[in-house]
This record gives C-alpha cells, structure tokens and sequence, in this order.
C-alpha cells in the first residue's frame, strides 16, 4: 500500500516538490554559508520522494541522550535563517500541492501527506527522516524513560 501511495504521490506533483528540495539541497551546498542547512535539506527531499512509511522526527527524540542546549540554540537561529531565505515559499509549494491533490477524490492521501511536509518545511533543522516504526519505538522508549524517572 505505502508503495502505491508513494507511487501516486510522485505522479502527482511528487516530483515537482521533490526537485525543488533537490535544488534548495544542491543551493545550500553551492552558497557556503548554508553548508549547516544541507541536512535537513536532503533529509526532507528524502520524505518528500517517500512520504509514506517514513517519518520526520526530531533528533532529541531518536537520540536522547545527546541533547545539547547548545546545539538546540543554533538550530533554533538555523531554523529562523531558513524560514526567512527557503521555508515560506517551499511550504507554499507543498500547500498548493496539496490544495491541488485534494481537488480529486484519488489525491487526498498524497494530499495530506504535502500537508504534513508543509509544516516540516518550515522548521527543518534538526529532522531526520526515519521510517514510521523506527520513529514510534524511538517515541516509546522515551515515554518509558521519562515514566520511570
């Protein structure tokens, strides 16, 4: 199932999302200064292709132990310079994609799905795309940690 809907999101627009992070991605690695933005970049072109069975979840929860307020401060101001120069128009793009899915009955789910990627385009520093059960265990595990401290 998650093959066929991966299958009609790039039909229809998949693609055109899909190479505009590809682009965002290839100018982050051209203009130096956004050499920091990359990741994230090629981690949402990743969800963006495959948005079903895969997941965009928050570093701090797929790894714990390594938080860092540090490391939380600069992508928060990594966040801010990205929402300001590449967040608004690629999740415009991701809207009207999914305004657009959304008009046929067939395009709802992948509608939806652009949706979701909406959001995460926004505030993509820190995300790593995972599958949806490596992301529910990672959320598990932290929920058993915080009850039993």
């Amino acid at each position: 199932m998650r093959t066929a809907l991966n299958i009609l999101n790039f039909v229809l627009g998949g693609f055109a999302t899909t190479l505009a992070w590809l682009l965002t991605t290839l100018a982050s690695i051209i203009l130096i200064f956004t050499l920091p933005l990359t990741r994230s970049c090629w981690e949402i072109t990743r969800i963006s292709l495959l948005p079903f069975g895969n997941e965009a979840v928050h570093v701090d929860i797929l790894e714990p132990d390594n938080k860092s307020a540090i490391l939380n401060a600069g992508g928060t101001l990594l966040n801010l310079f990205w929402l300001v120069f590449f967040g608004w128009w690629l999740c415009l793009l991701h809207i009207t994609a999914g305004i657009a899915q959304c008009l046929s009955l067939v395009g709802i789910p992948v509608g939806i799905a652009n949706f979701k990627i909406a959001a995460i385009a926004l505030w993509p520093v820190g995300r790593r795309v995972v599958s949806i059960e490596t992301a529910r265990a990672a959320r598990e595990a932290n929920a058993r940690r915080r009850f039993n401290k």
